[in-house]
């Protein structure tokens, strides 16, 4: 797909589509909110939503992993205007960085300010059990993928910064909502990979040794989309297993999803409390 498919006047475009449809209900929203495997239970806390497929964006395929529902859902959560995106596009599936990062364009052309993401993760840090949720600090991009690459668009930071790629005042925002919700929070850093295997043993001990506290196939490009844009960008990341070679389980898609729906109403019930307070 070429740079202007998923640029920002492509993003324009759906923005406007997407506004058609919610019509005279729209508001804008205080933040958009991207689901990860097994977490899109948050969906069904959204008051008066309107769903939308993601066949139906303009730009957006239609998503292709168990878990993720492929919907795009205006509506309000604690009372807050929010966009809500039920699943993601992974390069793993084909797509190329800048699509996967393109649901953040359109977020930003909505005129969401805040971006938060959530995802599946595998636990490196060896005292992570499944079921723990981390608030990424920081990440390292071993997808050797940028969404950035091509032609700068309109609007764009050609070399955005990301020694704060994850902003650090909503990073103090979502510890607050979690002590406040009674959510044990920790913190660390997400090594993106591209995928769709599962890491081998070898490879977790080389992230290891990197600095790497989670693991996974997403949110990276994202992020950095959101840094190029002027979005502020928070995540959360669900830990759903130890990463291969930390316990003696083999690793299945099925075994995220499970993990995903026994940790669902502890990450519901801190997003939602972030963002009664964004």
């Amino acid at each position: 797909m070429s740079g202007s498919a998923v640029g920002g006047s492509a993003a324009a475009a759906a923005a406007a589509y997407i506004r058609q449809r919610v019509g005279t209900a729209w508001q804008t929203p205080v933040a958009g909110i991207v689901l990860g495997s097994g977490l899109g239970g948050l969906a069904d806390r959204l008051e008066q939503p309107v769903r939308i497929p993601f066949s139906h964006v303009p730009g957006f395929p239609t998503a292709t992993v168990a878990g993720h529902a492929g919907q795009l859902m205006v509506g309000t959560l604690a009372s807050r205007p929010v966009v809500l995106l039920a699943g993601r596009f992974h390069m793993y599936e084909g797509h190329a960085a800048g699509l996967a990062a393109f649901p953040v364009r359109v977020l930003h052309a909505l005129g969401a300010p805040v971006y938060i993401a959530s995802n599946a993760a595998g636990g490196v840090r060896r005292t992570f059990t499944a079921g723990d949720l981390m608030l990424i600090a920081d990440h390292m991009n071993l997808m050797f993928r940028n969404p950035l690459v091509g032609p700068t668009e309109s609007g764009d930071e050609r070399f955005p910064d990301m020694s704060d790629p994850y902003d650090p005042a909503l990073r103090a925002l979502m510890r607050d909502a979690a002590t406040a919700v009674n959510v044990p929070l920790h913190e660390g850093v997400y090594c993106g990979l591209l995928g769709p295997t599962y890491e081998t043993p070898a490879e977790v001990r080389m992230l290891e040794r990197l600095g790497a506290d989670a693991v996974g196939m997403s949110t990276v490009p994202e992020v950095i989309m959101a840094r190029a844009i002027g979005m502020r960008a928070v995540a959360v990341s669900c830990i759903t297993n130890k990463a291969a070679g930390l316990s003696h389980d083999k690793l299945s898609h099925q075994e995220v999803m499970d993990a995903g729906k026994a940790v669902a109403s502890r990450f519901e019930g801190l997003i939602t409390e972030f963002v009664r307070r964004v």
